[in-house]
């Protein structure tokens, strides 16, 4: 009887331990992150709206949200449009239709002020809305080019700055073509 009744007890001491051990091994539900700013940006194709990930892309959504505050978005024409792949604006020289051969190209084919981070992270993939900056090699050198993914594109995972999703007119940047006119960008803080 003494016996069964050790065993007893080690078996519900281990238990115990094992229970405390899984309880404090036990990650405790995150809280959501509280949304970022909403950008909204009115095009001659339609009106589409993203919402911005401050805590992955701090500097990024910083810089955008500067821009777009500053007018410099508007007026401008999509200078990138691959059916499946992305839609890309951002390029100042496409307010000049004399530029077209060189529309988002160069150094004069942004804002001239680099965002100086390579926000680069896999939390967000590249799927259908998605985000992110442009760059030509080198991801802290990206500045006011952003593509908007039109479909899955794991290639891109990891090499870019992935800085919002849109969230409200999702059909609108697919029907986007180069040429077309970003008429006006705003910016919605919380």
């Amino acid at each position: 009887m003494k016996l069964v009744t050790g065993l007893l007890s080690a078996a519900l001491a281990i238990g115990l331990a094992v229970a405390r051990l899984g309880a404090q091994a036990t990650p405790l539900p995150q809280l959501p992150a509280e949304p970022g700013p909403r950008i909204t940006f009115e095009t001659t194709a339609g009106r589409f709206t993203i919402e911005t990930f401050p805590l992955e892309a701090p500097k990024t959504v910083a810089h955008i949200v500067k821009l777009v505050k500053a007018g410099f978005y508007d007026g401008q024409h999509v200078h990138r449009a691959i059916p499946g792949f992305v839609v890309q604006f951002g390029d100042p020289q496409t307010r000049d239709e004399s530029k077209r051969a060189v529309w988002g190209r160069g150094e004069a084919a942004s804002s001239g002020e680099p965002i100086g981070a390579a926000e680069v992270t896999l939390k967000h993939k590249h799927r259908a809305g998605t985000v992110a900056v442009a760059h030509m090699g080198e991801p802290a050198k990206a500045d006011s080019q952003i593509y908007i993914a039109l479909d899955t594109q794991p290639q891109l995972d990891g090499l870019y700055a992935v800085f919002g999703q849109v969230i409200d007119g999702a059909d609108v940047p697919p029907r986007l073509h180069v040429g077309d006119t970003i008429l006006r960008a705003t910016v919605r803080e919380k």
